[in-house]
C-alpha cells in the first residue's frame, strides 16, 4: 500500500509523461495534492514555444479562446487515458475531470473527482 506522497509523486510522474507524449513538452514544474476524493494537479510553464507565439500574435481574447479550445479538446481526446493512469495509481474510479489552463501564468490545473477518498497507509514521520 502507498502513501498519500507515493501517490501524488506517481501522479506527477503519469501525468508528465502525458504531457510530453499528447502535448510534445512536459511542464516546467508538476504538483499533486489529494484531498478526500479530489485530486488536484498544477502544472507550470506548460506552454510550447508556438502555443505562446500564438497567444501574443492573435489580439488577446482570440489568441487566448483559440488555446484553451484546442487544449480541452487535446484534454476530453485523452481522457480515458488520463482516468485509467489515475485510477491505475490511486485504486478508485474516476468520477469527473475538470481542466483549465491560463495564457498568462502558463499555468494549466487538472482536478479528478474520485468515487472516494483512496486508501492510503500512513508515512513514517522521520
Amino acid at each position: 500500500m502507498k502513501t498519500q506522497g507515493e501517490i501524488e509523486a506517481a501522479i506527477c510522474d503519469g501525468l508528465n509523461r502525458f504531457e510530453q507524449e499528447y502535448m510534445g513538452r512536459g511542464p516546467k514544474q508538476i504538483h499533486a495534492h489529494l484531498f478526500g476524493d479530489c485530486l488536484l494537479i498544477r502544472l507550470h510553464g506548460v506552454l510550447t514555444a508556438a502555443e505562446k507565439h500564438l497567444v501574443k500574435t492573435l489580439p488577446a481574447e482570440k489568441g487566448r479562446d483559440l488555446l484553451k479550445q484546442v487544449r480541452t479538446h487535446l484534454i476530453e481526446t485523452a481522457r480515458p487515458v488520463m482516468e485509467a493512469m489515475v485510477t491505475e495509481i490511486t485504486g478508485v474510479k474516476v468520477v469527473s475531470l475538470h481542466h483549465d489552463i491560463s495564457t498568462s501564468t502558463a499555468e494549466e490545473v487538472v482536478i479528478f473527482t474520485l468515487a472516494e477518498a483512496p486508501i492510503f497507509r500512513e508515512s513514517r514521520k522521520k
